[in-house]
């Protein structure tokens, strides 16, 4: 199948899920066949995107975030097709959302139609926040499986000049994309992970979020001097137990939220490590 001729399929599956409501679309079975289209049409996707780069870099190198992303979905739901034999039709069809707003939007930047981005509100969050939270359990590519989960909680309160839209303490629920431990021929650990929902004030919100940057935390003693200025009581109580020390010796992160051990070992993330995270889709608190 062409490239042209899959985006159109992908397109008219995507333009059928509102008209089906809560009936066909919803009972319908994903398959590996489905799986596939989407692969493909990430495949095209990233060909666009290629292209764009010589006329708009910047809006090339943020459609590849957000496809790195939705590779990394892909990836996710044909393991879990293969291990579960089913998936949700609300993650597929999510996805395949998000596959078909990149295209168009690489399609609309490379034939200089660009379409101006909606304001963002007093209640928004927008693509390519960045929130820093504290791991809550140790995560090592040596025990690690795919599909685990982990919690992180919020350092601080991000507000803007109205609200606090997340408050310090909030609970993000982290999934392990992918585990490659460290063996005898690649000496090397790696843990790819994201986060798929907040819990802000007892409500949960779906997300989209990468982790861009391990950092060390200093424990309680290195907080003591800071907690006074900025961080108030409403901080401490939100989970600030200690300041940042810097980088997290012996782990580098790359593209796609994928953690690395430097040392020929396995990646190991410390519970109480401070994650940097990214928001990839637009996030709005009620």
């Amino acid at each position: 199948m062409v490239p042209s001729v899959r985006f159109a399929a992908l397109v008219a599956v995507v333009a059928f899920l509102p008209l089906a409501g809560g009936s066909a679309a919803q009972q319908r079975a994903v398959t590996a066949a489905d799986i596939q289209t989407l692969q493909d049409g990430a495949l095209d996707a990233s060909d666009e995107v290629s292209r764009l780069r010589v006329r708009d870099a910047p809006r090339a190198a943020e459609l590849e975030r957000e496809l790195d992303v939705i590779r990394e979905d892909i990836v996710y739901l044909r393991a879990l097709l293969r291990r579960e034999k089913s998936v949700p039709r609300a993650e597929y069809d999510e996805v395949a959302k998000r596959l078909t707003t990149v295209r168009e939007s690489a399609r609309r930047a490379l034939t200089g139609v660009i379409a101006s981005a909606p304001a963002a509100g007093p209640n928004d969050v927008p693509v390519g926040t960045e929130i820093d939270v504290r791991l809550q359990t140790e995560l090592s590519s040596g025990t690690a499986q795919p599909e685990d989960r982990f919690e992180a909680t919020t350092v601080l309160n991000l507000d803007n000049a109205e609200r606090i839209l997340i408050p310090a303490g909030s609970v993000l629920r982290g999934v392990v994309r992918s585990v490659d431990s460290a063996g005898r021929l690649d000496r090397t650990g790696r843990l790819t992970l994201g986060f798929d929902q907040i819990t802000i004030r007892g409500r949960n919100h779906p997300i989209r979020a990468t982790v861009t940057q391990a950092i060390e935390s200093e424990g309680i003693r290195g907080e003591a001097g800071r907690i006074g200025t900025g961080a108030g009581i409403g901080g401490i109580l939100g989970g600030i137990l200690g300041g940042f020390k810097g980088v997290l010796t012996g782990i580098l992160v790359g593209a796609g939220g994928v953690i690395a051990a430097t040392e020929g070992k396995e990646a190991t993330l410390p519970a109480g490590t401070v994650l940097r995270v990214r928001l990839d889709t637009p996030l709005t608190v009620r």
